[in-house]
């Protein structure tokens, strides 16, 4: 087996909203120096915008993919958008905005080109989210509703995290390495599907479930352990 390239979803513990995540100064620590070590060669694969991850693990602008594929920067801070019109949104986030304004507990994250309905707070509001995501949906052709944690998201169909890590993949400093994608969501099977297709090492963080990853580790803290911090 060659050099790996790292690909990751599956770092930080889940948090009761999106904006009270934590990133320790250990964390980042390892990120950089997992980064040079691999010439790099490791890259964030998240559902957050490249944003709110530069916020979330300042000072550090690593390579990332946000938004679930819409948006990439490689290796030389180059950011790249997918051209996908986002006109057909503004309705669903006004339906989706009265849904949550309406129920205690229902959280809706405007990501700009996906919209995000997060019920964690109020588990027992599961149905009624989904049923309200669906009827979003209606309004926007282009986009399609994806299940993840305690969240139904609408994000567009033309890109996936998949189609990132083909495209980080393709370029150097990953072109001819081995892909090691490790993920603990639903919208993480896009990436195992590419991964293995490529002969790489896909990687369920999480319970076992139904999935396309080849190999699979039971936690966050698992996943840093075999990273090196313990």
């Amino acid at each position: 087996m060659g050099p790996c390239s790292w690909t990751w979803t599956a770092l930080l513990e889940i948090a009761a909203t999106p904006g009270s995540v934590y990133v320790s100064d250990s964390l980042k620590d390892l990120l950089l120096r997992e980064t040079q070590l691999r010439k790099g060669a490791l890259a964030l694969v998240s559902g957050r915008s490249l944003a709110d991850l530069d916020v979330l693990f300042a000072p550090l602008r690593l390579v990332a993919c946000g938004q679930h594929g819409l948006e990439r920067r490689d290796v030389h801070g180059r950011v790249s958008r997918a051209n996908i019109s986002t006109q057909s949104l503004q309705l669903a986030r006004t339906l989706l905005e009265q849904v949550a304004a309406a129920h205690s507990g229902l959280l809706l994250e405007d990501k700009g080109s996906a919209l995000a309905l997060h019920y964690r707070l109020a588990p027992e509001l599961e149905a009624l989210a989904y049923a309200a995501i669906v009827k979003a949906a209606e309004h926007t052709p282009d986009f399609h509703v994806q299940p993840g944690k305690c969240v139904w998201e609408l994000k567009p169909r033309a890109v996936s995290k998949g189609t990132a890590i083909r495209d980080f993949m393709a370029e150097a400093p990953f072109a001819g390495r081995v892909p090691v994608f490790a993920g603990d969501d639903f919208t993480d099977e896009e990436g195992f599907k590419i991964v293995n297709e490529l002969g790489g090492i896909s990687i369920l963080v999480g319970k076992p479930r139904d999935t396309l990853a080849r190999f699979g580790l039971a936690g966050v803290s698992e996943v840093l352990e075999w990273m090196g911090l313990s």
